[in-house]
């Protein structure tokens, strides 16, 4: 049976919210998740052939705390839950909490004890209201591997004692930085799919602009989650520019730019400009404002390339980094020259974190080719191929190779 869109739309977005809700009333994260996911499978089925209900959130919030309770008072759990069980108060039809927990569900589910992949797949199956089959093919592993990441996360909160609820203020920023990082991960693993045969997974896009949306919406005041926003709608505005019909890699300044979205330009311009200037800056707002420069420049000769090079110069002093180094020396090479950019190139060399990036390699050749040396740079290129797991992006970079035979 295959779910009407419109209503699974909305159980996406109620999802996070009817499981906040339970976890800050009964705790035990695993079970209040199993309980919610039975009662979107039912809401799938009785809404299709009854018609969504009045109130959606209470509908569900009822049915996933009457099948927790259901689960709590069987026979084996009893002798496990007798205390918890015991003080249960189950809301009637129509009580739903008003509280909308889905921050606070955002930010245990992006905990600090959990390792970067958990995050990922407890934020995406969560919050995000993916499958565990879907965000095991998002990552390229089997289902079953999924399914122990997620299982192994929750237990990982469970044991650790992690409480529910907005973070200590001691802690908040750190916390907002953790859940930040996050949903940018998930957007650009969707962007600039590591592996396989496809450049990009738009689900994965969609589904991190939907959270950080989300996010900015529940934290308005906070200039970093308007920007991590702006950067997404910004990037993702070229998306139908990026490939060929046959999937082949369209690099930047090649791009028809009458295929980029100006509704997501417009959007991520106007956030912008409501934060810049009223907010501290972060590394969102400036890659954000970067991708604003590219993408208002009507060709790509008349991109301000000095612009985009001094808001890299104020990127490095705010989030240093080697792939912003990486990309400024791209912008110093279209303001200084290609020399120029590959002497701050070389600065990467000894960099242990750039030792198996293949992009170090296709930047590299790009400026070797730009600087006329094109032996150097077909070797470049070669090797960033053979470093990269992404099949479009080895064909595109053996074929940029090819081409200066």
């Amino acid at each position: 049976m295959r779910t009407d869109p419109r209503i699974e739309g909305l159980l996406r977005e109620l999802a996070p919210q009817v499981l906040g809700s339970l976890v800050r009333r009964h705790g035990q994260f695993d079970a209040c998740e199993d309980a919610v996911q039975e009662a979107l499978l039912a809401a799938a089925i009785q809404w299709a052939d009854k018609g969504v209900p009045d109130n959606p959130r209470s509908w569900l919030t009822t049915v996933a705390s009457r099948r927790l309770v259901d689960e709590w008072r069987s026979e084996s759990a009893r002798r496990r839950r007798q205390e918890t069980a015991a003080v249960l108060d189950l809301p009637a039809q129509g009580q739903a909490y008003d509280q909308d927990d889905t921050l606070a569900l955002l930010f245990l589910c992006c905990h600090p004890s959990l390792a970067v992949p958990s995050q990922l797949a407890l934020t995406l199956r969560a919050v995000g209201g993916l499958t565990t089959a879907e965000i095991a093919k998002a990552f390229m592993v089997p289902e079953a591997t999924m399914a122990q990441r997620i299982s192994r996360a929750k237990e990982r909160i469970r044991s650790a004692g992690v409480p529910f609820g907005p973070p200590p203020s001691a802690e908040r920023e750190e916390r907002l930085r953790v859940v930040l990082q996050v949903l940018y991960l998930i957007f650009n693993e969707g962007y600039f799919t590591s592996a396989g045969a496809d450049l990009q997974r738009s689900d994965l896009t969609a589904e991190a602009i939907r959270l950080a949306r989300m996010l900015h919406q529940l934290m308005p005041m906070e200039g970093e989650a308007a920007g991590l926003l702006a950067l997404m709608l910004l990037t993702d505005a070229r998306r139908a520019a990026r490939t060929e019909a046959d999937g082949s890699i369209v690099p930047l300044a090649e791009q028809r730019r009458d295929l980029w979205s100006k509704e997501k330009i417009e959007e991520g311009v106007a956030l912008l400009t409501r934060t810049l200037g009223s907010v501290q800056v972060g590394p969102y707002q400036l890659q954000a404002a970067i991708a604003a420069v590219h993408d208002e420049a009507a060709t790509a000769e008349e991109t301000d390339w000095p612009q985009i090079l001094a808001l890299y110069g104020a990127l490095e002093q705010v989030s240093p980094a080697p792939v912003v180094t990486l990309n400024r020396a791209v912008a110093v090479a279209m303001v200084h020259g290609p020399r120029a950019g590959l002497a701050l190139l070389g600065t990467l060399e000894t960099d242990a974190r750039m030792a198996n990036n293949h992009r170090l390699e296709a930047v590299r050749g790009h400026l070797l080719e730009m600087a006329g040396d094109v032996d150097a740079a077909k070797q470049s290129y070669r090797k960033a191929a053979r470093m990269t797991a992404s099949l479009p992006e080895q064909r595109y970079l053996a074929l940029k190779a090819a081409r200066l035979d």
